[in-house]
């Protein structure tokens, strides 16, 4: 009974609230919705089965390629804003940073394990980017332009997310040897943990030089 209520505690305070926040919004497959709505296909049983906007680009590339685009677009922008928008409002509400990082790490936890979809879901690398830039904008400014450039040069998205994701974790600790207010790196190396981990079966068909190119 303890244990229970204990567990009822933690989930009605106020951090407790966040956290489930975080991980059910951070679980929208906004891919998967906006595949369905505009395209009219399901995007997990076709190209690489992901949620994310490189799917999305994929999977309407062949079935309505004038707005495929815009579509992955949208999906990316919309994975992006679903930790970021639960970390400003509970800025509002005055949690410590420490409460901010991990919500923003449940939001990533919830993309890429979705309470919607079997604990299924994307790689996790516009959720990531969106929350990291909230606290380290520089990070992922960089990180971004690294992510546009390998893309464009190599047209492979898992190489070009992976090399960007990377960047961002190195930048951090260059400019930021010590993280503000929280003095330490590791929420930032878990959330690259889960991308990372995420992306294991894009690493094996890269050293096999089977993964796909983005036309």
């Amino acid at each position: 009974m303890v244990i229970i209520a204990g567990i009822i505690d933690f989930f009605t305070s106020l951090n407790g609230f966040f956290y489930l926040l975080a991980y059910l919004v951070g679980g929208i497959p906004f891919g998967l919705i906006y595949g369905k709505i505009f395209g009219g296909v399901n995007i997990r049983e076709t190209g690489s089965g992901s949620i994310g906007a490189t799917n999305v680009l994929r999977t309407l590339k062949k079935t309505n390629p004038k707005i495929a685009k815009k579509v992955a677009i949208l999906t990316m922008i919309s994975d992006a804003l679903k930790g970021t928008l639960v970390i400003l409002i509970a800025k509002f509400f005055n949690l410590t940073y420490e409460a901010q990082w991990m919500i923003a790490f449940l939001a990533v936890v919830g993309h890429c394990f979705s309470p919607f979809l079997k604990f299924e879901g994307g790689k996790g690398v516009a959720t990531g980017v969106g929350v990291v830039a909230v606290f380290l904008p520089i990070e992922a400014i960089l990180g971004l332009v690294v992510w546009g450039l390998v893309g464009k040069i190599l047209k492979i998205s898992s190489l070009a997310s992976l090399i960007g994701v990377l960047f961002v974790g190195i930048m951090s600790f260059v400019l930021h040897p010590e993280i503000p207010h929280i003095h330490t790196h590791a929420p930032l190396i878990l959330i690259m943990f889960i991308i990372f981990y995420k992306h294991i079966p894009n690493i094996i068909r890269l050293f096999q030089r089977k993964e796909q190119k983005i036309l």
